[in-house]
């Protein structure tokens, strides 16, 4: 799989792509990560990539040729290749797990990193397959985006993750389930710490009683931390 990033800040990734799944990844030849300075589609000797909007408002807006131009450069050529174009913005659909699973089936992904008050919406209209919000919240750029979208999709690349069945288990990895719940409570040694004791069942050695612990412990955690996600009846 090939990660195409196109973003203002190409230095940006120098950290986070060097460590945990995405650089196991890149070592054993399963991913590939290409940055992509967005300066270097421009055509005039000031590099501009932004201009303000159309009918006044506060910011600047990327412009659509430097974007245009990047993804028709970075773009596998290959028709049989399945590529996804995705714009980072705060206006875009929220990220989730059934996404991650959607994009991990292409063959290319390109991440374009919106800065300022987004992109122009030609872009989002006529080049790209998806529009994503990692969250109902403002970060400074797509950049911090484009690593949690990255992250998230590269463990379901076979062979990332070295017990592929760990995916599994992962919160809210049934994009199929009616309902989708955060994973259960996880303990480890030592089983009495300050008098907070690990649930016995846990020790007890029956993994029959420990299966239904989780599930019930795992309904339990998402009433409390995510009650949104369990559907009314």
């Amino acid at each position: 799989m090939i990660f195409d990033v196109i973003t203002i800040f190409p230095e940006f990734f120098k950290g986070p792509f060097d460590y945990g799944i995405i650089r196991r990844g890149r070592e054993n030849g399963l991913i590939e990560i290409r940055v992509h300075d967005l300066r270097d589609f421009t055509s005039d000797r000031h590099r501009t990539v932004d201009d303000r909007p159309f009918g006044g408002g506060e910011g600047m807006v990327f412009k659509p040729e430097p974007i245009f131009k990047a993804v028709e450069s970075v773009r596998q050529g290959e028709q049989a290749a399945v590529v996804e174009v995705v714009v980072l913005s705060a206006a875009g659909r929220r990220f989730n797990q059934a996404e991650a699973l959607r994009l991990s089936k292409a063959d290319q992904v390109i991440l374009i990193c919106g800065r300022y008050e987004g992109v122009d919406e030609r872009v989002v209209e006529h080049l790209a397959t998806a529009e994503i919000s990692i969250g109902d919240f403002i970060v400074s750029g797509g950049e911090i985006a484009a690593v949690v979208v990255a992250d998230a999709v590269t463990r379901y690349v076979p062979g990332v993750v070295g017990k592929e069945e760990s995916v599994l288990r992962d919160s809210f990895s049934d994009p199929a389930a009616d309902t989708q719940l955060v994973e259960h409570p996880h303990y480890t040694r030592t089983a009495d710490f300050r008098g907070w004791k690990v649930p016995e069942v846990l020790i007890s050695g029956d993994h029959d009683a420990v299966r239904e612990w989780r599930s019930v412990a795992a309904l339990k955690k998402t009433e409390k931390n995510r009650p949104d996600l369990l559907k009314s009846e």
